[in-house]
């Protein structure tokens, strides 16, 4: 058996690296499934954001007397929510309404029959809103479709880098990796399915751990103990063991 291995740039498609296109194919999957997710939180999140401005632009202010209050413990009133409890009347009708939320530090200051000033809408007048309160989170909310934006191109971008990085990773190691002989860290079990070992490699003196890939039962090109490799030294993981298959496959054997 005589080799002839091309200089770098080597040709290598993808279809000649054995288990590349079903690597390929899973990733595809699982991106699309993490995109799948990130799009049912926008939705979520979407549904949200037109409820909130649905709710502003319909709700009526009300004035109305508080009756009672609940408090978080001193400590925890900086930055902390507090709930109220209100009277009010809409379209001639009184209510009483415990539960409504409000910033902590503004609660403190008001006592019972202290006058409020709500938000409510006039289908569900039954749910007030305390108008500081929503008006202080409303700023926020309004950033939320900037950053459902944000995050679709996030997600987007992240699907792409690693469907390019798992293409690099099967072909790079092929077509512009250096060929070094690989010491596995163990004798590699006699199998036909393809397994990743660590092994390590010499050059200029400097000894390189990495992790390989291989399909021992397709008897790869060995010298004793060792067999020959395509690495690329910046990607520890981007390690081919180079097979007889594979080398006829790729022309590399004469």
């Amino acid at each position: 058996m005589q080799f002839a291995i091309p200089h770098v740039p080597r040709r290598v498609r993808l279809t000649q690296v054995p288990g590349a296109v079903g690597r390929l194919v899973r990733t595809s999957m699982l991106g699309l499934l993490f995109m799948a997710v990130v799009g049912a939180g926008a939705a979520v999140a979407g549904r949200f954001f037109l409820k909130e401005r649905t709710f502003l632009a319909r709700a009526l202010e009300v004035e109305g007397l508080v009756s009672g209050r609940s408090l978080p413990p001193a400590e925890k009133r900086m930055d902390g929510e507090a709930t109220l409890e209100v009277l009010y009347s809409v379209n001639e009708r009184q209510y009483t309404v415990n539960g409504v939320r409000t910033s902590a530090e503004y609660a403190e200051g008001l006592g019972r029959g202290a006058r409020v000033t709500l938000l409510v809408d006039p289908d569900q007048p039954d749910r007030p809103r305390e108008a500081r309160f929503v008006r202080e989170q409303s700023g926020a909310i309004n950033l939320l479709p900037w950053g459902l934006a944000l995050g679709a191109l996030g997600a987007v971008g992240l699907f792409l880098r690693e469907l390019r990085r798992t293409l690099r990773a099967e072909l790079e190691p092929l077509r512009r990796g250096a060929l070094v002989w690989l010491t596995p860290d163990g004798p590699l079990p006699e199998t036909r399915r393809e397994i990743v070992f660590p092994a390590f490699y010499y050059r200029d003196d400097v000894k390189h751990s990495v992790r390989a890939r291989a399909r021992p039962g397709r008897a790869p090109v060995r010298n004793g103990e060792k067999v020959l490799a395509a690495v690329v030294p910046r990607e520890p993981s981007w390690v081919r063991v180079i097979d007889e298959d594979l080398a006829r496959t790729l022309g590399w054997i004469r």
